[in-house]
Formats: C-alpha cells, sequence, structure tokens
C-alpha cells in the first residue's frame, strides 16, 4: 500500500464524547510537524455526539453516518477523504464487511478490558466494567485490537493492565481503565502511521 500523503491520513469513527480522540488528536499534535499520521476526518452513527463537537472544534470535518445509508456513506467518506487508517473510538456499530476487506489490518480499535475476555457483541463502556467487577477478577485494563467481521476478535496489538479494587464501582474502574486507554491507543496509532509510512 502506498500513501497518498506525505503522513498516515485517519479517520476516527466515534459514537460518544470522544475524549479518546482527543487523546489521538492531543499525541499528534504534541509530535509537532514530524508526526507520522494525522486525522483529517471524525464520523460518528450520531448526529449529537460530542466527538463531532470534537472535531469542529479541532477545525476537522465532522460527519453525521445517517442510519438508513451509513454503510455506504462510510464507503464513500473513506474514500473521499484518502484514508490510510481508520480508528474506532468508542464506535457502538459493527464495521460493514465491505470496508473491513478493504481496510485489512488498517482498522483499530480500543476496548476497555483485557480481550479475549468481556469482548463481544453488547460488551461497551459500563457493560464491561460491571462485568469484570460481576466475575471477581483482580485486573482489568484496555486492549488495542486490530478490526474485523466479528466484534472484539481481531489481532491483539497491544495491552495494559490495572488493578481491580475491592472498593471499585464499575465508575471508578471505568476511569481507571480510560486513563490507560488515553495513554496506550495513540502511542499504538502513532506506531501504526509510522508502518504505513515505511512501506
Amino acid at each position: 500500500m502506498r500513501l497518498t500523503d506525505v503522513t498516515a491520513r485517519i479517520a476516527v469513527l466515534a459514537s460518544g464524547g470522544g475524549t479518546n480522540l482527543q487523546a489521538i488528536l492531543d499525541h499528534f499534535a504534541a509530535l509537532g510537524p514530524g508526526a507520522p499520521g494525522r486525522v483529517v476526518v471524525v464520523a460518528s452513527d450520531r448526529a449529537q455526539a460530542g466527538a463531532l463537537d470534537r472535531a469542529r472544534r479541532a477545525g476537522l470535518a465532522a460527519v453525521h453516518l445517517a442510519p438508513n445509508t451509513r454503510d455506504q456513506d462510510l464507503e464513500r467518506l473513506l474514500e473521499q477523504y484518502r484514508i490510510d487508517l481508520i480508528a474506532l473510538a468508542g464506535y457502538l456499530r459493527l464495521v460493514p464487511p465491505s470496508v473491513t476487506r478493504a481496510y485489512a489490518e488498517r482498522i483499530v480499535n480500543v476496548h476497555p478490558a483485557l480481550l479475549p475476555a468481556f469482548g463481544g457483541q453488547g460488551m461497551y463502556g459500563r457493560h464491561v466494567h460491571e462485568a469484570v467487577l460481576s466475575s471477581g477478577a483482580k485486573e482489568s485494563g484496555a486492549t488495542v485490537h486490530i478490526v474485523n467481521e466479528v466484534f472484539d476478535s481481531g489481532r491483539i496489538l497491544a495491552q495494559e493492565r490495572v488493578p481491580v479494587m475491592p472498593q471499585d464501582t464499575p465508575d471508578t474502574l471505568a476511569a481507571r481503565v480510560l486513563a490507560v486507554e488515553h495513554r496506550l491507543y495513540p502511542r499504538v496509532i502513532e506506531e501504526l502511521c509510522r508502518r504505513l509510512r515505511a512501506k
């Protein structure tokens, strides 16, 4: 694959407030002119997603993917912006097979648990942390993985662990894991961009 730009062009897909998006933007901004990638478009399945507001404030294209045409619109969007790498940041929809095939090994996601445990359809956000606590697990963490056609089943790229404390609630555990996500995810995306640029 040859990059269409000097740096890898990143699309971020998000459904919520976009704190992982912000972590990515801040990380690449801190790298300065030598950054190996840059976010060029943010898309969401929710018109009111905070991630879209963050994108607009950053001067980025912010696109709502309408329910009836979401898959087709996503394909067109990725082509329009000549995307090299797709990062899911709290995106709650299954990426269509046409996209996972076209961008094989170039779609990544961060999951708020240590996959393969506590993954799969319906396992997102608070549901994950409730399941971790209910299981009696002594640790949790964040996993960055390649996205394929099955929720949370792609190749694991990196993990970072956090302890589960006896007094934890879903909210306190979520906050601890999210802090790890914000450190880990941008670093993995940076490395993937460097690899893409080297090809």
